[in-house]
């Protein structure tokens, strides 16, 4: 019995694999707006109805594909940044950097996918939400670290963002002084500006060193969040002044 239970367990992980697999070729073809669980039935040879049982909605079958492409970016962000070990706060935050550059340029139909134009008519859930905060969640422990090590440089707020970068502050990271927090949300919409550009040919006869052309732009975001201080003797990394904390 216990056997005969593992062999439809692999079998239900095959079939959900398989069917993922059709799905993120349509994706490259059509996009996800046009995504079809019938087109998807059809190319795998199977009734609609049978995966339907996997899949009941094409809704679900979004989610699914969201949170895979969420998590495989957030993979490579986090290998990049375990590879960098004990290198300083700026030279593990571009490497966080240009690993969410390098998955996206690898799978520009999942970026696509996350960061691109809503899908008409579909509303993540919130179970999409943890995989989606893992580079988020990776940039904020960086400038964590370095806060309670040689501290952050802070850039002054306007009076009237005050009561709002408290709130963000509360929500996001309540260790952390409330200018930071606000500096890395913009590095954050940044950052994925700056890759969708990439990815989507915005920077086509504007930008053509742009692997260079990223990683200065990437230390200007570790800049903006405070990271300004040199990295220690034989890193490499820009240079800058002590920062307070």
């Amino acid at each position: 019995m216990t056997t005969a239970r593992g062999v439809r367990a692999r079998a239900r992980i095959e079939v959900t694999a398989a069917i993922k697999d059709k799905a993120r070729g349509q994706l490259a073809a059509e996009g996800a707006a046009k995504l079809s669980l019938r087109a998807v039935a059809r190319e795998l040879g199977m009734a609609s109805s049978a995966l339907y049982r996997y899949f009941p909605s094409r809704d679900d079958l979004l989610t699914a594909l969201i949170i895979d492409a969420y998590d495989s970016l957030g993979e490579s962000a986090e290998a990049a940044h375990a590879e960098a070990g004990t290198r300083g706060p700026r030279e593990r935050w571009i490497a966080v950097c240009v690993a969410a550059r390098r998955w996206a340029l690898e799978h520009p139909h999942e970026y696509a996918l996350i960061y691109g134009s809503p899908v008409p008519g579909y509303s993540a859930p919130q179970t999409t939400v943890p995989a989606a905060s893992r580079v988020g969640l990776l940039l904020v422990g960086i400038v964590r670290d370095a806060h309670r090590g040689k501290g952050v440089a802070r850039t002054p707020l306007p009076a009237g963002l005050g009561a709002e970068a408290r709130r963000m502050a509360a929500d996001l990271a309540p260790d952390l002084p409330s200018e930071i927090v606000v500096a890395l949300v913009a590095a954050w919409a940044q950052l994925y500006g700056l890759i969708g550009f990439e990815v989507f040919g915005q920077f086509n006869r504007v930008v053509e060193d742009r692997e260079e052309f990223f990683r200065h732009a990437a230390e200007q975001l570790a800049h903006g969040v405070g990271l300004v201080y040199p990295e220690p003797a034989g890193e490499a990394g820009a240079s800058g002044v002590r920062a307070g904390s």
